[in-house]
């Protein structure tokens, strides 16, 4: 497999302000790419995301990966060997505009998927969600597990990662996808309504509001520190073969509930939680298979959950 290093390659980023795509700029650099170019529309990214980023050799673009011409324009600029689709928008913008959702998640795939096409680049990792598995048939859920989305985000990510795939059988791409299960830490959005449970919980005590609970407080999620996930698809990147899917988890499987209270003990807070509906067409049953991952690149060292939110907690508090 003649894939380019990640060491002295010029890496384009897109999505690269946002919550996942920051923190794998940040290790970009690290692994000594020689420039990394990040596309981002800040639809739900930032600029100070990117702090640290923009003193390095780094160039960033405001602009749409939705628009073909963008991306043409970003490649003709610059001399790109490889392509980190971080690009999406969350999950709960679905409920809000769910048809805008999915083409996101389709359009910016095809758009880089025509370019590698016609030879614009070299190697393509595009960041699936485990969302695309939606509630599980069998755990823990495998990268054989059927693709049933309950969500127009998620069937948006599910159709994307056929239509990677089906490039890849077509036009022989070297491009591949990382499935990453529920990302929490620094960075992640936590005002308004795109903001995740983890976030939005910390905000609410930090302002003196009182947490709350969606349902019975029992469905389960497959947590992953953000920085594990950056570090488990660097280390997967020179390994995973052309057209195939990796699952990117730690196997922290932990309910609503044990979220909600773990946030609690590390802010000490022991006010009351509000009960509130069931959102629809939530998933209820979410763990990840660790096997294929840990076939690829061995066992690795997780953060702990509590140690996650303690960092996630610190970094609320920092930038409210």
């Amino acid at each position: 497999m003649n894939r380019p290093l990640l060491a002295n390659s010029t890496i384009l980023v897109i999505g690269g302000a946002g919550f996942i795509g920051s923190h794998l700029v940040d290790k970009l650099i690290k692994e000594n790419a020689k420039h990394i170019v990040i596309l981002d529309s800040l639809f739900t990214g930032s600029i100070g995301h990117l702090t640290a980023a923009l003193a390095q050799n780094t160039t960033l673009y405001i602009d749409d990966a939705e628009n073909q011409e963008t991306l043409n324009y970003i490649m003709g600029k610059h001399d790109i060997d490889i392509v980190f689709n971080c690009a999406t928008k969350a999950l709960n913008y679905s409920f809000i505009n769910p048809s805008n959702a999915f083409l996101t998640n389709v359009v910016v795939l095809k758009n880089i998927l025509e370019l590698q096409r016609n030879g614009a680049f070299q190697t393509l990792c595009h960041f699936s969600s485990s969302e695309a598995y939606g509630s599980s048939k069998y755990q823990p859920m495998d990268e054989a597990h059927p693709l049933l989305p309950t969500t127009t985000y998620a069937a948006g990510k599910a159709s994307a990662d056929l239509l990677l795939q089906s490039y890849v059988n077509m036009f022989d791409l070297d491009a591949f996808i990382v499935r990453p299960f529920n990302n929490y830490g620094p960075r992640q959005n936590f005002s308004g309504p795109l903001a995740g449970v983890i976030p939005v919980t910390i905000k609410k005590i930090l302002d003196g509001d009182v947490p709350e609970i969606h349902g019975h407080g029992q469905q389960t999620r497959d947590f992953i520190y953000v920085k594990d996930t950056v570090d488990m698809v660097i280390k997967t990147y020179p390994i995973i073969s052309s057209g195939d899917c990796v699952n990117i988890t730690t196997d922290q499987q932990l309910s609503i509930k044990q979220v909600i209270e773990t946030i609690m003990e590390v802010m000490n807070y022991n006010g009351e939680v509000l009960q509130k509906p069931n959102r629809k067409a939530d998933v209820e049953i979410h763990r990840g298979s660790m096997k294929k991952l840990h076939g690829l690149i061995g066992t690795f060292n997780k953060t702990a959950f509590k140690d996650g939110i303690t960092s996630t907690v610190n970094w609320v508090k920092a930038n409210q």
